[in-house]
């Protein structure tokens, strides 16, 4: 396997580079980008992709790993990148039970990502400062941004007005939801987000969003008009599945495929009961 494509943003000692990997490139959801700015890393990449990452890190300092979440394509080889590395690497305390122990993944996911390996982590602290004694030194300030997943946690670095965004951002427009997603808290969290002074956003499937904090307004603003316009319908008497058509589309493969975990129905039933705007 081979790496899709790199990613740089200059900026001094203070430069981000990544590289994206996956095993479909059916689009931005099935590849994943690991950035590293100086000797740290974020999120470690899926299993069925360690034989490029592997390749790509070996001749790499690198002293620190952040896992955003505990998503298989996030941390995944956490357990590999601590041992090639010599590393504990850091986790959201919310998501530590489950690196260590092992979660269920579902059949679709694996066959995307892999099934992430067990590792042992150290709590990611509010903040912390990576490459210590180093030009590239950075405070990094961690934001609790559930929603998504219960521990999903974006990585602030204020002084470079940076955000490693985790699975916040991906599209301005969303289409699906996972089962276990909370979309009450996917719009407080991207409020909370859209409150900190950065610029540039780095997403792990998108890549390099230079007009960061705009992309996550028009973000928000596209939610809050699908919710808008699901209780409009739904108060002219239409059903879920009817308003599903009407603002979606019908139901499609990754729906089927995913058992509907994955479906355009998860979506429209929580926008059809938001009352937070």
């Amino acid at each position: 396997m081979t790496v899709r494509k790199t990613y740089e943003y200059e900026n001094g000692p203070h430069s981000v580079y990544g590289f994206r990997t996956g095993r479909f490139d059916f689009g931005i959801n099935t590849t994943f980008i690991i950035y590293r700015i100086g000797e740290t890393l974020i999120d470690a990449g899926p299993t069925n992709q360690w034989s490029t990452i592997k390749r790509v890190l070996k001749p790499l300092t690198i002293n620190t790993l952040l896992i955003t979440h505990h998503h298989e394509d996030h941390s995944g080889n956490a357990n590999r990148i601590s041992k090639l590395k010599k590393l504990t690497p850091y986790a959201p305390k919310l998501g530590q039970e489950k690196l260590a122990k092992g979660y269920p993944t579902p059949l679709i996911q694996k066959i995307i990502w892999g099934s992430p390996l067990k590792v042992q982590t150290q709590t990611l602290p509010t903040e912390l400062v990576v490459n210590e004694n180093s030009p590239s030194a950075a405070k990094v300030v961690a934001i609790p941004t559930p929603g998504h997943a219960k521990d999903l946690t974006c990585l602030f670095l204020p002084e470079q007005k940076y955000l490693f965004s985790g699975d916040m951002y991906i599209s301005k427009s969303l289409k699906y939801l996972r089962a276990d997603e909370n979309l009450t808290q996917l719009i407080e969290s991207l409020r909370v987000l859209i409150a900190l002074d950065f610029e540039i956003l780095f997403c792990p499937h998108r890549g390099i969003v230079k007009e960061g904090k705009q992309a996550l307004e028009e973000k928000l603003e596209n939610l809050l008009n699908l919710c808008r316009q699901s209780q409009q319908l739904m108060a002219t008497g239409l059903d879920e599945s009817q308003i599903v058509n009407e603002l979606l589309g019908p139901e499609d493969g990754l729906a089927k495929l995913s058992k509907f975990n994955i479906s355009k129905g998860n979506l429209i039933r929580q926008a059809m009961t938001f009352n937070q705007y």
